[in-house]
C-alpha cells in the first residue's frame, strides 16, 4: 500500500505521515465537512485549490497554502469552523492539517513542501 507523506524540504522533517488527496471535483468540494476530526498525523491536499472555508466542519485545522513549486505563500493556524480563510497570492494548492502541526513543525513562509509516496 502506498503511504503518502508531506516533507519540508528545508528542513527535512515530516510534517504529515497520512497524506490524503481531493484532486476530483467531488472529493474537493466535500473536503473535511461533515467529518469527525482528522488523525493526528493525517493531511488533506487539496488541488486546485486558491482558497479554504471552514463550513460545516466540527473542529479546527491549519492551512498551508502553496504556490505551483509547493513552496509555502501562506499560512493559517488554529482556523474554528465556520470561517473562510485568508486569501494568498499565487496560490495553487492548499494542505488542511489538524490545529497545531503548524507551530509543532516549525512550519514557516518561503519554505518549499514535497508529497512524496513511499511503499
Amino acid at each position: 500500500m502506498l503511504k503518502i507523506k508531506l516533507v519540508n524540504i528545508d528542513t527535512g522533517e515530516v510534517i504529515a505521515e497520512r497524506v490524503k488527496g481531493a484532486y476530483t471535483f467531488w472529493s474537493r468540494f466535500k473536503g473535511l465537512m461533515l467529518t469527525e476530526s482528522m488523525p493526528k498525523n493525517g493531511a488533506l491536499h487539496i488541488y486546485p485549490c486558491t482558497a479554504i472555508h471552514t463550513f460545516f466542519m466540527k473542529y479546527r485545522i491549519d492551512i498551508i497554502y502553496l504556490n505551483k513549486e509547493k513552496e509555502i505563500v501562506g499560512i493559517e493556524e488554529d482556523m474554528e469552523p465556520g470561517k473562510i480563510g485568508k486569501k494568498f497570492m499565487n496560490v495553487k494548492s492548499v494542505i488542511e492539517l489538524p490545529a497545531g502541526m503548524i507551530q509543532s513543525t516549525s512550519t514557516i513562509i518561503g519554505q518549499k513542501v514535497a508529497i512524496v509516496g513511499q511503499e
